[in-house]
């Protein structure tokens, strides 16, 4: 298991993540509902295939009682390849204040039961450290939390 952080410029993060599991599971993991409730959400919906809509929604809880949801479209999908998502993030207080990102995750085999998972997320709200910071810190839970699912 490894883990890599780099910065790609002021408005992209990248993450690369190597999963002990087959390719097909890491994969499943990204695009099966039931899967991803188990490691990114409360609640999920996910049309697997290009064009494809999904919805992700995380329940609040006594630290920060609102409920979040990220939407929008499945803009590429490539079966164990890659995945890119328009990713649409609402906080239920701030209607007009959605922050609207491009998701690009790549998946590689690195033998039958490790997949090299690499996650590229760019757009305008992370032109300051602390939005890169956050996202940063939230992918990588995300990826350890993958992690200790599938292995």
């Amino acid at each position: 298991m490894s883990n890599g952080t780099e910065l790609d410029g002021e408005s992209q993060i990248t993450l690369t993540r190597t999963i002990n599991a087959h390719i097909d599971d890491v994969f499943a993991a990204w695009t099966d509902p039931a899967l991803i409730e188990q490691w990114q959400a409360d609640e999920a919906e996910f049309d697997a295939f290009e064009g494809g809509d999904y919805k992700f929604t995380t329940f609040g809880d006594d630290e920060d009682p609102e409920d979040h949801t990220v939407s929008g479209e499945v803009l590429q999908f490539v079966d164990n390849q890659k995945l890119v998502m328009s990713w649409v993030h609402k906080d239920g207080e701030d209607e007009g204040e959605d922050l609207i990102f491009v998701l690009d995750v790549q998946f590689k085999p690195l033998s039958e039961d490790r997949t090299q998972v690499t996650i590229t997320e760019s757009g305008l709200a992370h032109a300051d450290p602390e939005s890169r910071i956050f996202s940063m810190e939230a992918w990588s839970a995300a990826l350890e939390h993958l992690a200790e699912v599938l292995e």
